[in-house]
């Protein structure tokens, strides 16, 4: 099988793959209100699906053997199911991460994300909670570089080139750094414009700022990745003859083997070749919680799913029995088969939805307790990487359960990325967020003498106290970017 990365293996690929990836993918993104509409939709299009009926006098139990569906399934569909769920949970992953592999074919059959209104009683709670303008990629981005520490002729240039990027291009940088600069630049302007572009490249979502596919698939690489070396080979000099599945070539010029080249391959699927894609603009006009905190006696932190609302779906009954009619055509069996294959995928797809925004969530709050306990000013330096390698998934999977999502928590409905913020280290050499310099420098301003306001040395002094030791040009930085003036225009403006 071809890699996608050409037309004619993008063809092949969109023909075997597209459908369950493009579902895969859409299920996990998708917030509780747009997947509740998906799912009516399904269920207008897909006569196999159907609503499963449940006694509101009875408790919840797990049906027993007896009673499951599962039981009364007929051979050819049990060979059918049983293979399906077999692939399911290796396929998950992997066709989540396999958009790198059909970026067109993603975009072309990306559904809207509108949103449906709420009924019953959480109808006036929607209608309360408007929700802000998702944030765009040049904002994620600004948002980081501010909470950097460069140099301000570097990040100047580095704000023009993010100002360049645009979501639908899918975060690649398609006007030359000279362009950027003014036309009178010189040759060190453009060896600051390489070090800023370097800084973009370095933000997430990786692959960002890249200026071909090459590059982009370059700056995805990480030092614990296995095969690394022999990834970056294939890249670098061997993305044609891969993506043309050339694999006897690329063993002779390499001398890996065939398997080593494949195994590659795959890891390459993992790979997002339109990482500014997700930040396309969508109309999100209500903001409902995916996700609740709660707290038990103890003080522990547990996550629960917004998913009470969602239908529990089953295959029809009627058309597993008539799978098994004798009487039935070959014709309407090949139907039968094709539209409970594509409703077991449904089903299939949000219970791995559930999986892994709930595995994903609790590590986030594991790892942000004390900004629940405490407050922003305590919120942890976080990146998706972390929460990926602790649950055990590639970081394009974090994103994406992520992505469009809220969380209810005792500090009010958030959405998940305000938990993965950038940081720097202390005195003590323990990583602190920028979040939290901000607010103590905002703190320990509103407190000080107006008469005789600190100086800029007088506020490093004041952190450093209390355990975050930070450079003078970044509490300038800082100063200026939340619009404090200098103290002697504070001890200025206090005698007017």
């Amino acid at each position: 099988m071809r890699l996608s990365f050409g037309l004619e293996a993008r063809q092949i690929q969109t023909q075997k793959l597209a459908p369950r990836m493009i579902q895969s993918m859409e299920i996990l993104q998708l917030p509780i209100l747009a997947l509740q509409e998906r799912i009516e939709q399904e269920m207008n299009e897909n006569p196999m699906l159907e609503v499963e009926e449940r006694d509101e006098t009875l408790p919840d139990e797990e049906p027993s053997d007896e009673e499951s569906p599962t039981a009364s399934r007929t051979e050819d569909e049990k060979e059918l199911i049983v293979k399906d769920s077999q692939s399911n949970a290796e396929d998950f992953e992997r066709l989540a991460n396999m958009d790198n592999d059909m970026p067109d074919t993603f975009d072309d059959f990306r559904r809207s994300s509108s949103r449906i209104q709420e009924d019953g009683d959480r109808a006036h709670d929607l209608m309360a909670n408007a929700a802000e303008r998702p944030e765009s990629l040049n904002d994620y981005l600004l948002h980081q570089l501010a909470e950097m520490d460069i140099d301000d002729d570097i990040e100047r240039i580095a704000e023009r080139i993010i100002s360049c990027l645009d979501a639908r291009d899918g975060g690649y940088l398609k006007t030359s750094l000279s362009d950027i600069l003014p036309p009178d630049h010189k040759a060190s302007d453009l060896a600051l414009a390489e070090k800023a572009l370097a800084i973009v490249q370095s933000l997430e979502p990786a692959g960002v700022g890249a200026r071909n596919l090459r590059e982009c698939l370059i700056n995805q690489l990480r030092p614990e990745m296995r095969l690394v070396d022999e990834m970056r080979t294939l890249i670098s000099q061997h993305l044609d003859d891969l993506a043309e599945n050339r694999l006897p070539v690329i063993q002779k010029k390499t001398g890996y083997s065939i398997e080593l080249i494949k195994e590659i391959r795959e890891q390459m699927h993992q790979f997002n070749p339109k990482p500014g894609a997700a930040f396309m603009e969508v109309h999100v006009p209500l903001v409902t919680p995916d996700v609740i905190v709660e707290s038990n006696e103890n003080g522990v932190y547990t996550v629960r799913l917004v998913d009470d609302s969602l239908p529990p779906l089953r295959i029809s009954e009627y058309y597993r029995r008539r799978l098994g009619d004798p009487k039935a055509s070959e014709e309407e069996k090949e139907f039968i088969k094709r539209k409970i294959g594509s409703a077991q995928w449904l089903i299939e797809s949000i219970q791995q939805r559930r999986r892994t925004l709930t595995r994903v969530s609790q590590a986030i709050v594991d790892y942000q307790t004390k900004f629940l306990d405490e407050g922003p000013e305590s919120i942890e330096p976080l990146k998706m990487q972390q929460i990926a390698d602790q649950v055990g998934v590639h970081v394009t999977t974090v994103s994406r359960a992520v992505d469009d999502k809220w969380i209810q928590t005792p500090r009010g409905i958030l959405p998940l990325r305000r938990f993965f913020v950038f940081g720097t280290q202390s005195a003590d050499g323990e990583d602190v967020a920028y979040e939290t310099i901000r607010i103590k420098l905002q703190e320990i301003i509103g407190k000080e003498d107006k008469t005789n306001p600190l100086s800029d040395d007088d506020l490093v002094d004041e952190l450093k106290k209390q355990g975050l030791g930070v450079a003078r040009r970044t509490i300038t930085k800082y100063r200026k970017k939340m619009a404090i003036p200098s103290s002697r225009q504070r001890r200025d403006w206090s005698k007017v």
